[in-house]
Formats: structure tokens, sequence, C-alpha cells
């Protein structure tokens, strides 16, 4: 007889937290999508006819309407479709907050206050409701009003000004890290503010910025800044605190190694078999290495231009030396390591068939994430959501008649 048992799986841990998400473009989708990701209810929450922005994104067009930059940053959500600029769908989207937990919002700074969806109506309507705002430069300030991307942020906030090689023209990092850190510390925030709320039985509200986010990014360059008073400047592959630690030439391409410390250093010139390095006295310390640092890269590739990036990424990691090959993002994602980390996924869709999406960034051993939904279509899930609220066929019909869900 199997006296084993069989346990159900635990349920996510953002099960039974409904989330209102009146968001387009990035940091906020990514946002709400983080929270579906982890068993919130998120009802996206968007405009009829068009829908998010991003629908329509990129330039090149999959096999529906949207974009796979939607469909990567848009599953586990439903759809609703709704006109905010007529008064059904402003009563509906109060009536809805009334029961919801989190709404995050990303119009520009004083627009759902004017449509009468501002913190405080809603507050008036659910104390305990968490309410962020998501914004290219916070809700108040000389800048606040301007419109905010991530481009404007990695701009303004100085990324850009440290980021390329020296003497060159501007560069924005490769990735929105703006926004993306936008999403990751709003999602922080509600979360903390839904811990709280197990307490106070209050909700809050929540001002999150780009700028904000990029700023926060800047510990190594302001710290240089306040240390010494001196402008950081761009660096290219290299770092501020330590050296050598960037891209370096092989006899066929570029690979990325650290030696940052001293143990390091002289792991380094043991693999070169160059021990005059260590006794050198440009580069005795970091100090002495960061000081002479074109110096220290033009000795280190005289002797990485002996053997090919591979050979050498081989060498230092068998002599535990940090380093590692410049990969493309297919290379990634297709290596052994991206494959055993899952961080490609399918994700089954009705129009699309299947769709890759990028897999989830941490790992939940006792709940695991899953793909529960795939991206929705615009307005898939009207009926249904509304339904779930509570509201009859009739109901839903006179409201249709109002407006609430045309274009």
């Amino acid at each position: 007889m199997d006296h084993s048992v069989h346990e159900e799986p635990r349920p996510l841990p953002l099960a039974g937290i409904r989330v209102l998400d009146v968001t387009q473009v990035m940091a906020g989708p990514f946002c709400s999508m983080l929270l579906g990701d982890l068993g919130a209810d998120v009802i996206k929450v968007e405009p009829p006819g068009t829908g998010d922005q991003t629908r329509s994104a990129m330039g090149f067009k999959m096999k529906g309407p949207d974009s796979m930059g939607f469909l990567n940053m848009n599953r586990n959500k439903r759809s609703l479709a709704l006109n905010l600029k007529s008064d059904a769908g402003r009563d509906l989207l109060l009536d809805m907050a009334a029961n919801a937990d989190v709404l995050v919002e990303n119009y520009r700074p004083g627009v759902m206050a004017r449509l009468g969806l501002g913190y405080e109506a809603m507050r008036a309507r659910n104390p305990g409701l968490i309410y962020a705002s998501i914004s290219g430069f916070g809700q108040s300030g000389p800048w606040a009003k301007r419109p905010g991307y991530d481009l404007m942020a990695q701009a303004m906030s100085g990324v850009m000004s440290v980021t390329g090689h020296p003497g060159g023209p501007p560069v924005k990092a490769g990735v929105p890290v703006a926004d993306i850190g936008c999403a990751l510390f709003t999602v922080y925030a509600i979360l903390s503010a839904y811990i709280g709320r197990q307490a106070s039985g209050e909700g809050q509200y929540i001002d999150a910025s780009l700028f904000d986010a990029a700023l926060a990014f800047s510990i190594w360059d302001v710290s240089e800044y306040w240390g010494t008073g001196r402008i950081p400047q761009p660096l290219g592959t290299s770092n501020r605190m330590s050296a050598p630690y960037q891209a370096v030439r092989a006899s066929d391409g570029y690979f990325v190694m650290g030696a940052t410390n001293q143990k390091l250093w002289r792991l380094l010139c043991d693999v070169l078999d160059r021990a005059e390095l260590f006794e050198d006295a440009r580069f005795v310390d970091i100090p002495a290495r960061l000081a002479n640092r074109e110096e220290l890269i033009e000795e280190l590739e005289r002797s990485f231009a002996a053997r090919t990036s591979e050979e050498w990424v081989s060498l230092l990691l068998a002599a535990g030396i940090p380093a590692g090959r410049m990969n493309t993002y297919p290379e990634a994602f297709e290596s052994e390591h991206g494959r055993h980390r899952q961080m490609r996924i399918e994700v089954p869709h009705p129009i699309e068939g299947t769709v890759p999406n990028i897999g989830f960034p941490v790992k939940l051993t006792g709940t695991p994430q899953r793909a529960r939904r795939h991206a929705p279509l615009l307005g898939e899930h009207t009926e249904d959501v509304l339904s779930e609220f509570g509201l009859s066929a009739d109901e839903i019909e006179a409201l249709r008649l109002r407006g609430a869900f045309a274009a």
C-alpha cells in the first residue's frame, strides 16, 4: 500500500492580491508583471482601440497585432478595455479600486487627479489601497511635469555622463536601466507597503520616478565625486574601484577579467608568467594600478595576445581569477548555463502559437513562478473581470451604452 503523502502545491506568495495596472510602455507594465509572476491577480486597464502603446511598438510585425516587447512585459495579466475619458469608465475604475489592494499608474503627474482618479479620491473609497505612481521625474519638483522616458532619465541623472569611452560621444546604457530600475524599486515599495498594511490597515501613496531610480545606481560614481571632488568621467568597460577589471583584447578579440585584490593580482601575474609586473612600482597596489591603468592594460594585452579569448578564460578560471567571454544575447540565452537557468521560457498564445519570454530572474524554490497567462489580447477579459466584481450582464451592457468601453 502506498502511504506516501501527496501535498498540494503551495499557493504563490501574492495569490489573492488584486492589482489594477493602469500603465503603459515599460516601467509600469514590467512592475505589474513581476507582481503577477508572484501570483497577484493583475488587471491591465487599457484604452479601448489602441491599448498599451507598446502593443504597436518595435518595427516588425508578429502574426497578431501585438509586439514582441508587449508579449514579454505583460504575461500573467488580464486585460480590461476601459475609456477613462468617459464618466462611466471613471466611475467604474473607482468602484474597482474600492475592491483592489494595489493600483499602479504612470500617467503624467496630475492627469489622474484631474480625471478624479487620484490617490485622495480612491483613498476615500478604499483606505487600504496602495497607490503607486510612476513618472519620469516624480510627482513634485521643477521637472515633475516634463514627459520622461528612459533616455531622458539616463541623461539628466548623470548616467550617460559616465557611459561610453573617454572622449567619445554620449552613449546611453544598452539596456533601459532607468525603466527597469524604477520598476524594481516600485515593486519593493509596493510589497513593503503591503506588509505594513497588515499591522496598520492603512494603504499609502508611492511616488516612484525614473530619475530617482537612475540616480540610485550611481553609488561608485558619486562616491568618487563626494570623496575627491572629481566629476566622474566615462571609463569604457573599466571600473572606478579597482584595476585590472575590464574587457581586454586577446588574439581573436575581447574577453573580460578582473583581478580586484592583491591575491588575484599575484595569481594573474603567475598565470601570465610576468612576475616583474607584480614588483613594478606602477602596479604595486590598487591605487597605483588605477593611476596607471592605461599602461597596465597595455602590458597585460601584450601577454593576452599570445592566446585566444577562450583559452585565456579557461586558464584564468582554473587559477581562480574571475573571467568570462563576451556573449551576444543569443549566445547567452542558448548557452548551457542560460538553458539550465531557464532564462528563456515558452508561453502558449492564442494568435502567435508559442511566444518566447525572458524567464524569471529569481527563483522561488517553495513556490516556483510560472506563466499562468499569456500576455492578454486587448480587452480579452473585460466581461470576465467585471463579472467577478459583481456586475450583471445588464449592468455591463449599460456601461457599454454609456461609452465605458468605446474608443
